[in-house]
């Protein structure tokens, strides 16, 4: 059986793409049923669309309150019979009962090793633009099960990447983002087989 996951998405969706592309080759036990965006022009609609995968635009600022706002999305995570979720490039906080519902179950991929570069600020060029400043030789991304603060839950994967020889924070974020769309799905594959377990809060892989 499959395991049935959603992906969220602000922007171009590359990482959603990359795991959709690796679910539809069968390469991991995952069937992307969703894809949930809070952006009106996000690329990742094209993308899904491209796919066949159901795309839902959700904005925050479309809701009257945070009720409203939380009752949708459980709405379509139960509509599609949703078992997982992948942030993909999502750049707003998860609401705490969806990160409740979903404890163990919900992933994140940040762009550098955390628990350097992460936290409330950390997103996207911003990060790249940070480990640049502080002259860094390696970066890489990491993905990591979410929890209700910005890149603390305990960390499934990371994958070092070179960058001694990068000289902008844009080829930075070019080298990383390749690591990226090979960690994302391998990663996911291993969760759904059950390959993690939770030690002290830590994630250990089975081996």
């Amino acid at each position: 059986m499959k395991a049935r996951l959603a992906a969220f998405c602000s922007h171009g969706g590359s990482n959603f793409a990359a795991i959709a592309d690796a679910a539809l080759r069968g390469e991991i036990p995952i069937d992307v049923a969703l894809m949930i965006h809070n952006n009106a022009r996000a690329g990742a609609a094209a993308r899904a669309a491209e796919r066949g995968i159901a795309a839902a635009w959700v904005p925050r600022g479309g809701f009257p309150d945070d009720g409203a706002y939380e009752a949708r999305l459980q709405e379509l995570l139960d509509e599609h019979a949703i078992e997982y979720i992948a942030l993909a490039g999502f750049m707003q906080l998860i609401p705490r009962s969806v990160v409740r519902r979903y404890s163990g179950r919900m992933t994140n991929i940040h762009p550098a090793l955390l628990p350097l570069f992460g936290g409330r600020g950390f997103y996207g060029s911003r990060v790249h633009e940070a480990v640049f400043a502080a002259g860094m030789k390696v970066s890489g991304p990491t993905v990591h099960l979410v929890d209700e603060e910005y890149d603390c839950g305990p960390i499934l994967a990371q994958r070092a990447v070179s960058i001694e020889d990068c000289r902008t924070p844009g080829e930075i974020a070019a080298r990383v983002l390749v690591e990226e769309h090979r960690l994302y799905p391998e990663t996911l594959g291993r969760l759904v087989r059950g390959l993690y377990r939770i030690e002290g809060g830590r994630a250990v892989l089975a081996v």
